[in-house]
This record gives C-alpha cells, sequence and structure tokens, in this order.
C-alpha cells in the first residue's frame, strides 16, 4: 500500500459517502448503490490507473441511468 492508494481511499470514501446521502435522501437508487461501490472499491482494486478508471465510470453511472 502505497501513499496515492492512501488518497484514493480518502477521496473515493468521501465521495462515495456523498453519494450514499445523496440517494437515500432523494429515494435515487442509482446513487446509493455507486456510493456503496465507491467506498468498496479501493479496498478491492490496487492498481491506481485501473482505480481512478473504475472510480470515474461509478461516479458518471447514476447520470445516464436514472432508477
Amino acid at each position: 500500500m502505497d501513499t496515492a492508494s492512501l488518497y484514493w481511499g480518502l477521496v473515493l470514501g468521501s465521495v462515495g459517502m456523498g453519494y450514499c446521502v445523496y440517494g437515500k435522501k432523494q429515494q435515487k437508487g442509482m446513487a446509493l448503490l455507486s456510493g456503496v461501490l465507491l467506498m468498496i472499491l479501493p479496498y478491492v482494486v490496487s492498481d491506481n490507473l485501473l482505480l481512478a478508471l473504475l472510480a470515474l465510470a461509478l461516479a458518471a453511472l447514476p447520470f445516464f441511468i436514472q432508477i
């Protein structure tokens, strides 16, 4: 585990928490699911480039899929 992984985990955890709170309050399932996945993602993926690409895809997902 390096410094970049720690920072990615902090940033993605914060963004994921924001998505979770928004999804819960607005009753938007895709935002809630995306937030949970953003918080779990740094624990599962260790490569920083792959982590960044997957995080961008998950962060953009609620804008394209409305559930």
